[in-house]
Order: structure tokens, then C-alpha cells, then sequence
């Protein structure tokens, strides 16, 4: 039989990570209590918060045990909930909720179908006890149509809260068919270690952002796993092409990076510079590459496992 000392390590060695991405980039002081609500949590660490001005959206990414992680991610649901109105928010993101994407990460000792199965009852206690309407996705979807994030999200809040009610395939997976007043709706999701990588180019030309997106994403030929858009910086006056990378190990980093920078360099377009948003794994970066030596503001502490071992005694 195992001791409680046994159980107890077993249990601080299951970790799962939740990135939740909020509609809300302009006011730090939002972003801060919805992370405060996470901590209020005992056994749940906020490892980083990015906040883009831009695209008014801010990624959170916290982790804890299978026991705790639902009920932080919650309180975090429930505080967006609170504190944004889609009605009055504006951003190059697209987004349909307050709280837009709820992804739950295996990190340790932790299986993807368990995500899934957190993600599962993660978003009926959303509907139950916020009312927000719940659409799955990646592993955790009850639909193939809606594996992939763009797919449900659609041409975002606004489209959406003319067409939930009147378009079967808009109908969320759990809830009514009627998007939160001031929340929208929600994507809740398991899946794969994820890695958003953001190329900025030195012109503020929108068509060349969005041209060399198309050209490197998976849906339009491109490269496999990646995900990508072209995004306008205003506050910068250049553009930006915004991609996520759904398989590293599949399509690296430097990878996605050679073939932003082939297709740009065809426009006579230079790279102003390179950003990670959220962590990465360790093996994730290679500081050889082209990309690495233009990261805006890298640090030690967006790799995971830098973060994990210096929070190593909070996870006992």
C-alpha cells in the first residue's frame, strides 16, 4: 500500500498546464486580477502573462495538478467574465469570447486524454455556472468540423451573435443558442504543447503580411502545423505575421522562420524581428537559428522548464 508521502510526490508530479487567451491587451490591471484569481487557488502558479496592445489579447499560462487545474481556470473564466465586454472591445485578433480559448496541456505524468476529459468538464461548469456557451476543439472536440480552432471561431462575436441562433452548425456544443451578453462565447480544448511565434516586418503593408501567410500555413499549402495570419501593428506602424505551431518537432521554429523570411525577401521586405508569446519547451529553441538572435525581450524564463524548476518546491 502506498504511503500518503508516496501519493502526495505521485500527485505533485502530475501537472497540467492552461493557456488561456483573454480579450483584453490594453488594461494591465484586468490582466492582473484575472491572474490574482488563479493564485487565489492553493497549488496553481501563473508561470507568464503576455499582453499585446494591438491585438487587444493576453495569454495567461499557469499550471497545476489534475485536481486543481479546472477550478483555476474558473476562476479565471469567472473574472474575464466580470471585467471585459466584447460589445465595447476592438482588436487585429479575431476572438468570440471574453475569455476566447481555454487549452489544457499535459506537462508531466499527465495523458492528452485526460486534458480532454478536464477540457470536457471544464466547459460544462462553464455553461452550468457562468452561462457562457461552450464549443470544443483540437482533441477534446465532439466534432470533426471543429478540430480546428478557425473553424469555430468563424469571422468572430459580432458574426457570430447573428448567426448562433439561425445556423445549425453554429449551435455551441453545450448551452443555449445565445452568446453571453458581455462574454460571447468560449473554445475550451485539449491539446499538444502549443508555440505562438510572431514575425514582424519592416513595412506597414497589411497585403504583405497576409500574402506571406497564406503562403507558409498548412490550409493553403504551406508548411505542415502551422497556423498563420497577418496582422496590422499600428502602435508600431508595421506589420506582422502571426503564426502558431501546433507541432514543433514536426515544423520547427527556424523552420516557419526561413520560410517567412524567403517569402518576404520575394517583396523586398526585411524582418524587423521575431517574438515568442507564452513559453516554449526547452527543446523548442534552437539559438543557432536565424530567428533567435532577433527575439524581442527573450529570456530565460519563457522556456517551461526553466519556470518548473525554479517553482520546483511549490509543486510538493
Amino acid at each position: 500500500m502506498q504511503t500518503e508521502s508516496a501519493i502526495s510526490n505521485q500527485k505533485s508530479a502530475m501537472l497540467v498546464e492552461c493557456v488561456p487567451n483573454f480579450s483584453e491587451g490594453r488594461k494591465v490591471e484586468t490582466v492582473e486580477r484575472i491572474a490574482a484569481s488563479v493564485e487565489s487557488l492553493q497549488n496553481a502558479f501563473v508561470l507568464n502573462r503576455h499582453i499585446d496592445h494591438d491585438h487587444n489579447r493576453s495569454v495567461i499560462t499557469f499550471v497545476a495538478n489534475p485536481d486543481a487545474i479546472v477550478d483555476a481556470a474558473m476562476r479565471a473564466v469567472a473574472t474575464a467574465a466580470e471585467l471585459i465586454d466584447l460589445r465595447t472591445h476592438a482588436g487585429v485578433h479575431p476572438r468570440i469570447g471574453a475569455t476566447d480559448v481555454l487549452p489544457f496541456v499535459p506537462v508531466s505524468g499527465v495523458t492528452i486524454d485526460q486534458c480532454v476529459a478536464l477540457a470536457r468538464e471544464a466547459g460544462r461548469r462553464i455553461w452550468e455556472e457562468l452561462r457562457i456557451p461552450v464549443y470544443f476543439y483540437e482533441r477534446a472536440a465532439l466534432r470533426p468540423d471543429r478540430v480546428r480552432l478557425e473553424n469555430v471561431r468563424g469571422q468572430g462575436f459580432e458574426w457570430l451573435r447573428e448567426h448562433i441562433e439561425s445556423d445549425p452548425d453554429r449551435a455551441p456544443d453545450i448551452g443555449d443558442r445565445k452568446l453571453h451578453e458581455t462574454a460571447g462565447a468560449i473554445v475550451v480544448g485539449a491539446r499538444p504543447f502549443l508555440i505562438a511565434f510572431n514575425v514582424n516586418l519592416r513595412t506597414n503593408d497589411l497585403s504583405v503580411a497576409r500574402r506571406i501567410a497564406r503562403a507558409v500555413r498548412e490550409r493553403d499549402g504551406g508548411l505542415p502545423f502551422v497556423k498563420a495570419l497577418g496582422f496590422e501593428l499600428k502602435s508600431r506602424g508595421v506589420v506582422q505575421v502571426s503564426m502558431n505551431l501546433i507541432d514543433y518537432e514536426h515544423t520547427a521554429i527556424s523552420r516557419a522562420f526561413d520560410a517567412v523570411q524567403e517569402q518576404a525577401m520575394r517583396d523586398g521586405v526585411e524582418i524587423l524581428s521575431t517574438e515568442i508569446v507564452g513559453l516554449l519547451p526547452r527543446a523548442a529553441l534552437d539559438r543557432t537559428a536565424a530567428y533567435f538572435p532577433l527575439l524581442e525581450n527573450f529570456r530565460e524564463t519563457l522556456l517551461l522548464e526553466t519556470l518548473l524548476e525554479q517553482s520546483e518546491s511549490k509543486f510538493r
